[in-house]
């Protein structure tokens, strides 16, 4: 059996501010020759108020190509500044999957509604703000290449989130993710509380 390798590309990164503070988990106890003993830490990331400070993305990119990066990471943006904390990195890139394909979807959509209602040669479409058939094929391409995505991280990620989304909308997916994170949080500050 072969371990798969799944190789990233980063093609464009949110950066935000957050600091790692060591805390105390489990105070010490004085032992012999007066050495504190049996002290537990943790590393708990504390995060600012406003904390996205850039977003960056490949210079060279195909326009239609450079949008679903924008999207995929104006949400790692909004769930950054919105109160979506430590949130599962499978469900984190998932939203983030979801937003950037639904964005490649509304694109065609919207060439699909212009070039039915008036037909132009092909030599005038980059003129009349109508796709080439290499930008069609592109946006095919990408989003198939979300969809079939096989990593356990963005494909993974995609498939569970798209199904939620799929059940309701991407408002409520994201009321959910939130419900559930903010509970998950108070289940572990009242463990941590009794230790």
């Amino acid at each position: 059996m072969q371990d798969c390798q799944y190789e990233v590309v980063t093609r464009g990164i949110c950066l935000s501010e957050a600091q790692n503070v060591i805390s105390v988990s489990k105070g010490p106890r004085m032992g012999p020759s007066k050495q504190l003993m049996g002290m537990d830490t943790e590393s708990q990331w504390v995060d600012r108020e406003c904390e996205v400070s850039a977003i960056l993305i490949l210079y060279g990119l195909p326009r239609l190509l450079t949008g679903y990066i924008l999207a995929h990471e104006m949400m790692h943006a909004y769930l950054r500044l919105n109160g979506y904390r430590n949130l599962n990195i499978v469900l984190e890139e998932g939203l983030c999957q979801v937003l950037g394909h639904m964005w490649l979807e509304s694109t065609a959509d919207a060439t699909e509604a212009s070039s039915s209602s008036s037909p132009t040669p092909a030599a005038n479409a980059s003129k009349k703000g109508e796709w080439s058939d290499f930008e069609k094929k592109l946006v095919d391409f990408c989003k198939n290449q979300i969809e079939t995505d096989d990593s356990p991280v963005y494909g993974a990620g995609f498939r569970i989130v798209n199904c939620m989304v799929a059940k309701s909308s991407l408002q409520e997916t994201l009321k959910e993710i939130l419900r559930r994170s903010r509970k998950r949080f108070q289940i572990q500050s009242s463990e941590s509380a009794r230790l």
